[in-house]
């Protein structure tokens, strides 16, 4: 399956700051998106960061804190921007909600249910167990699925 990663020069953005003062490093790297939203999230924090461009700027509104991909199955990094939106995903055993597409197979989405939906399976946030997926809890998820357009960008690392 073909990844959809945005294409920028690896050297033009300067990830110093990325894990020690995010809203520093989207404002002195100047990050674009084609919406006035922007998601970053940072693996070894554990955190999501939501922003919104208001006078040029990227002023953070939400940040939330998210489950990550185990070593084994590690969450991808890059820059990437918001795919198809599911309001559920899922399979026999277990399924999300809220589900946003960064990538291939991978995705923003709730916490973990049962298949129908309706009990909570993990609710586990702020540990690296998912299979590369990145959850957050299930209203955190929905705010982002309402209201992050389709088109916006995404920094992972």
């Amino acid at each position: 399956m073909k990844l959809r990663k945005i294409k920028r020069n690896k050297d033009s953005i300067n990830y110093e700051k990325f894990d020690l003062d995010m809203t520093s490093f989207v404002n002195s790297n100047n990050i674009k998106s084609t919406t006035n939203y922007l998601i970053t999230t940072s693996i070894n924090n554990k955190f999501i960061y939501i922003y919104e461009k208001i006078n040029d700027l990227w002023d953070l509104k939400f940040k939330f804190s998210c489950t990550v991909g185990k070593p084994q199955t590690p969450t991808i990094k890059g820059v990437f921007e918001v795919g198809e939106k599911y309001p559920s995903i899922g399979d026999e055993n277990s399924s999300v909600k809220y589900a946003i597409n960064i990538t291939g197979e991978y995705y923003y989405h709730s916490i973990i249910y049962d298949a129908k939906g309706i009990n909570v399976k993990d609710d586990r946030l702020g540990v690296a167990i998912s299979h590369g997926c990145i959850r957050m809890a299930t209203n955190s998820a929905r705010w982002v699925y309402d209201n992050v357009p389709k088109g916006s960008t995404i920094i992972i690392n």
